[in-house]
C-alpha cells in the first residue's frame, strides 16, 4: 500500500491530543517517552490554587520561602542560581486566572516529569499595584499550596531578577530511589 505524507501523518498522529493552557511553557528536558495515558485511565487534577482575596506583596520585599526541614545551604545555592535549570514558565502580559490556570498544569508536568528546578517568569511592576506584582504575589501565595515546592527565591540577574523565581521542587521517590543504590555502589 502506498501512502503519501499527508496519510502517514495522520496516521502517526491519530491518537495525540493537544495541550491546554501550555503555549507559554518552554521545556528545556526532552519530553517524556512514556506512553500517553488513555483517557479512561483517571480525570485530571482539580486546580486547587486559590482565587479571589490576596495580600499585595510590596515591591521593596523579596520572594523567598523555605519549607520546614530544608537546609538554608539549598536556598542559598539556588538563590545564586547554582542548579541547572529543567523547565520554565513566563507568565508575562497575562490575565491572573491563564497565570493560575498555566503554573497548575506547569507544576504538574513538572511533577510528572521529575523536574527539580524551575524559572517562573512573572515580570515586576513600577509600583505595588501594577498587574506584574499582583501576578508576582499570586505567585508566591500559589507555589506554597504545592506540597513538592521545597524553596523559591528571586532569580539572578540573567534570568530576570526580580521579575522571576527560581522554584526547587522535592525529590520524587525515583530519583531518591536512584540516588540511594548510586550511593550504596560506591561504598561498596
Amino acid at each position: 500500500m502506498n501512502l503519501d505524507d499527508d496519510d502517514l501523518f495522520r496516521d502517526a498522529m491519530g491518537d495525540v491530543t493537544p495541550l491546554k493552557d501550555c503555549a507559554n511553557t518552554q521545556w528545556l528536558r526532552a519530553p517524556s517517552t512514556k506512553a500517553p495515558r488513555s483517557p479512561a485511565q483517571e480525570a485530571p487534577p482539580e486546580n486547587f490554587l486559590t482565587r479571589g482575596f490576596l495580600d499585595i506583596i510590596p515591591l521593596t520585599v523579596p520572594l523567598e520561602y523555605k519549607a520546614d526541614g530544608i537546609q538554608q545551604g539549598v536556598l542559598d545555592k539556588l538563590r545564586l542560581g547554582k542548579y541547572d535549570l529543567d523547565a520554565s514558565l513566563n507568565l508575562l502580559r497575562q490575565p491572573v486566572e491563564t497565570c493560575r490556570q498555566s503554573l497548575f498544569s506547569f507544576m504538574l508536568e513538572a511533577r510528572k516529569q521529575g523536574l527539580r528546578n524551575l524559572l517562573i517568569i512573572h515580570g515586576k511592576g513600577r509600583d505595588d499595584e501594577s498587574h506584574a506584582n499582583i501576578v508576582r504575589s499570586y505567585v508566591a501565595r500559589w507555589l506554597q499550596q504545592f506540597e513538592d515546592v521545597q524553596t523559591f527565591c528571586m532569580a539572578q540577574p540573567q534570568h530576570g531578577g526580580a521579575g522571576a523565581l527560581y522554584v526547587g521542587l522535592r525529590k520524587t521517590d525515583k530519583a531518591r530511589l536512584d540516588n540511594r543504590e548510586r550511593h550504596a555502589k560506591r561504598s561498596r
